[in-house]
């Protein structure tokens, strides 16, 4: 699988930028220092221009790339569900049992993430901190029925049918397979969440991990 990984894009709806990060050294430099300081600083926090600071150039420079910071959200969220989603395919697709795929399918979706040497400007386990703390700020907009139509969700949406079709495999008769699959997405990055900040509100901890919980939820619901 890394050798496979290694070339790979991870195809972003092109209006969601303005001119393609990956083109040039210096638009991996504003998505690899953005997810630094967005991790560090925090999204309401963050601006192109301390962005343009860090990495000595013009904050005209990053707009040249992005109109705001909130398509540069938009950018990196969307780059992570999609490298998610090779992740998945690649880990179900020699699996030839729907209820082993599906197992696996969970533990890779819920699992902790860990660093993947294939993209060198992109520290997935800091974009994955980001995604559980800040994803909900990409969509929770006024602005989030157009930009679903203009398909800037469409990387999300797809993992979700990836997803909810495995469901199926194992149980065709289940009637909420798509409630399921997003369930199992979004509330993995809720049970991490509340796993580092609020304890006492998930049974998940340092023993019980969001793939053994969500395991659990999936296989007694399709019973």
């Amino acid at each position: 699988m890394k050798y496979l990984l290694q070339d790979l894009k991870v195809r972003i709806n092109d209006k969601v930028y303005i001119k393609d990060p990956e083109s040039s050294d210096l638009g991996k430099r504003i998505i690899e220092h953005s997810i630094l300081m967005i991790h560090e600083l925090g999204f309401e926090n963050f601006t192109f221009k301390k962005l343009g600071v860090k990495i000595g150039s013009n904050e005209s420079s990053v707009y040249r790339y992005f109109e705001n910071k909130h398509k540069l959200l938009l950018y990196l969220t969307s780059w992570y569900w999609g490298w998610l989603e090779y992740q998945l395919v690649f880990a179900t697709n020699s699996i030839p049992k729907p209820e082993q795929k599906l197992k696996k399918a969970i533990e890779i979706i819920t699992r902790s993430t860990k660093q993947d040497s294939s993209f060198s400007h992109i520290n997935e386990v800091l974009l994955n901190k980001i995604v559980v703390n800040e994803y909900s700020k990409s969509y929770l907009t006024k602005e989030v029925d157009k930009e679903n139509k203009e398909g800037y969700f469409s990387i999300y949406k797809r993992l979700v049918i990836r997803l909810k079709d495995m469901i199926c495999e194992v149980n065709t008769k289940y009637a909420y397979p798509s409630s399921l699959a997003s369930t199992i997405i979004e509330g993995a990055l809720h049970q991490h969440f509340l796993k580092e900040h609020f304890p006492s509100l998930t049974d998940c901890n340092n023993k019980v991990t969001p793939s053994q919980y969500y395991t659990d939820l999936v296989f007694s619901s399709l019973k």
